[in-house]
């Protein structure tokens, strides 16, 4: 690294004689004497000034600056002008991510960060500044796998921060800040009885959602965005290459959760029961933007529509379809007069989704096969939310053994023979 130490109370001038000499400045006298210069890793001079009686200190600050350099330890000094909130606005801007990603990241920024670690310069963060905050997110925020999503946030934050090499460490990775653990919650399936009430509970133009929901283990989108030209009919598969998505209150047409497109097995109940359910509701072509509200308009042959030949929309249907039907099915208690129906987000219609995965799992299908169905990225993910619905250990060792050495006999001299 280059560098020097310029002294602002003197200049040099070259004398009558012609040799050079040290005159007073104008500024002699006042103002920071020294003025410590180096060019920084992006090509531009940094410098930084210190008073008379100091000019080691700034050849120390110079070494010190050229050591971190050398280390890839460096820090540019203009970043401890950059509080944490100017930094993670503009880092959740240049986001390529899907636009509800976007939203959701800044959203959370907005009201659990800024508040209360927004302010402070992005350099100036030590591992206790995370912990308060912490301590104070756990007060207002009861949830702790809200608080898990909210930290995750601010933790990607401050990691491109390290990469664009404003800090050096990210103070959320500190051992002494500890992860808002995940909720230990556990999936409770619906029973065939429970879904076929539902089922039967809505509006008949929308009761074969269902079977698709809960036979092809479809999100709601995916389900509400299907197209006949996604279904196989004759070689049993349906592939999902889109969602219906709602973006700032808009819809859109849009590739499924994650980007992950898949085929799924067509059963023939389920293939049948849409086959009927297209004779009487045929399929409607529908118009909608790709991806964004602003996207190339996209056509669609619908199979599942309002009664005004519309897309389904999403917020309508859970609020005056699914959770009427819900309760005509005794899952949630009815709304009283007047009243809407309770919050029930255990028991929307991703509900199905859990169905489905139950019933693969206790016909013996693996977990790669289920997560592959199902559109998870990780099979890990799709292990850790099914597990308890696998068959147990106990049970599968128990008719391993007996059907190896049969029943059996009356005496304890252990089995005979292998069967």
């Amino acid at each position: 690294m280059a560098g020097h130490i310029q002294d602002r109370w003197f200049k040099t001038e070259q004398g009558a004689d012609g040799r050079p000499h040290r005159v007073k400045s104008d500024r002699y006298g006042s103002g920071m004497r020294y003025r410590a210069r180096y060019i920084g890793p992006d090509g531009t001079e940094k410098s930084k000034s210190f008073p008379d009686k100091q000019k080691r200190l700034a050849e120390q600050w110079l070494n010190e600056t050229a050591a971190d350099m050398a280390r890839g330890q460096y820090v540019d000094p203009r970043a401890a002008r950059i509080t944490f909130q100017q930094f993670a606005e503009k880092w959740v801007a240049t986001h390529t991510t899907e636009i509800n990603s976007r939203e959701a990241a800044e959203r959370r920024l907005r009201l659990h960060a800024y508040p209360y670690i927004g302010t402070r310069p992005v350099p100036s963060f030590q591992p206790g500044h995370i912990r308060t905050w912490l301590g104070a997110l756990e007060r207002l925020v009861p949830a702790s796998s809200h608080r898990r999503i909210i930290f995750g946030t601010v933790s990607a934050a401050f990691a491109a921060a390290v990469d664009d090499g404003l800090i050096t460490k990210n103070p959320c990775r500190a051992r002494s800040v500890q992860i808002p653990k995940p909720a230990q919650t556990r999936v409770t399936p619906w029973n065939v009885t429970q879904v076929l009430a539902v089922r039967a509970a809505l509006p008949k133009h929308l009761r074969t959602a269902v079977d698709i929901a809960g036979g092809c283990g479809l999100r709601q989108g995916e389900v509400f965005g299907l197209d006949e030209a996604e279904l196989d009919f004759e070689g049993g598969w349906l592939h999902v290459n889109h969602q219906l998505k709602r973006i700032r209150g808009k819809y859109v047409f849009a590739l499924p959760k994650g980007g992950k497109t898949r085929s799924v097995p067509l059963p023939e109940s389920v293939a049948s029961a849409l086959i009927a359910h297209s004779k009487l509701h045929p399929p409607v072509r529908v118009t909608l933007p790709w991806r964004t509200p602003d996207g190339p308009p996209v056509t669609k042959s619908l199979f599942f529509t309002s009664e005004a030949g519309r897309f389904v929309r999403v917020s309508y249907f859970n609020d005056f379809m699914w959770k009427p039907a819900l309760a005509v099915a005794g899952i949630i208690p009815p709304a009283e007069e007047g009243e809407r129906h309770e919050s029930a987000p255990q028991h929307g219609m991703h509900a199905l989704r859990h169905f489905y995965a139950s019933v693969l799992l206790d016909s013996g299908e693996n977990i790669r096969a289920l997560s592959q169905y199902l559109g998870h990225a990780d099979p890990g993910f799709t292990l850790r939310t099914y597990t308890h619905l696998m068959p147990s250990s106990e049970g599968r060792t128990r008719k391993a053994v007996n059907g190896l050495f049969g029943t059996p006999t009356d005496h304890d001299h252990g089995p005979e023979a292998a069967q």
